[in-house]
């Protein structure tokens, strides 16, 4: 994989993360008031690995990518909800 793969890959997610959000706010409705949750943590995770390239050691590398996981597990959370309720937004 290239170095930069990772930042590439969760600046892409976000923006696709991005564009859901406006298709929800759109739409208004249960779509509208996750999608305030799903930003947050949808785009955060490739901000925080951003600012991971930045560490100032192995173990600030390590506890900013860190965040990334759980803004992702978060993330797929919230997603999980809008495709279980897909049929009532």
């Amino acid at each position: 994989m290239r170095k930069k793969d990772i930042q590439e890959r969760t600046l892409n997610f976000s923006v696709r993360i991005v564009n859901l959000c406006k298709f929800l706010r759109q739409n208004g409705g249960t779509g509208y008031d996750l999608s305030k949750q799903l930003i947050r943590c949808g785009t955060s995770i490739g901000a925080n690995v951003e600012e991971a390239q930045n560490a100032e050691s192995k173990r600030d590398f390590i506890h900013k990518m860190s965040i990334s996981l759980k803004e992702a597990r978060e993330t797929n959370y919230w997603l999980k909800i809008l495709i279980a309720t897909e049929k009532n937004l």
